[in-house]
């Protein structure tokens, strides 16, 4: 059974800086690529960053470019997401995506808000 459980969000003051982890179990972590997805209120879905595996290539969206890094830890089955210079805008649950055998699984998603 695929389970991925987010975790490290809360609430942090804009330019603060927050590490979100997922830990994932129920399938071969290693051999798969890991997304983080954020929805903010009233908006839909969308993709923060991606990791490849093997090979850890990474992808991000526009908007957390040269902001947030994803990286992972095949030892640990454990993705994360490092989040510098937060703004408010980046106020949103935070979710973990696996795509295995071509179905996708998500995490319970972790709430970050950023607000003086």
């Amino acid at each position: 059974q695929v389970q991925l459980v987010e975790s490290g969000g809360g609430l942090a003051q804009p330019g603060g800086s927050l590490r979100l982890s997922c830990a994932a179990s129920g399938f071969t972590f290693s051999t798969y690529a890991m997304n983080w997805y954020r929805q903010a209120p009233g908006k839909e879905r969308e993709m923060v960053a991606s990791i490849t595996s093997p090979g850890g290539s990474t992808n991000y969206a526009d908007s957390v470019k040269g902001r947030f890094t994803i990286s992972r830890d095949n030892a640990k089955n454990t993705v994360y997401l490092q989040m510098n210079s937060l703004k408010p805008e980046d106020t949103a649950v935070y979710y973990c995506k696996a795509l295995y055998r071509s179905r996708p699984y998500w995490g319970q998603g972790t709430q970050v808000t950023v607000s003086s």
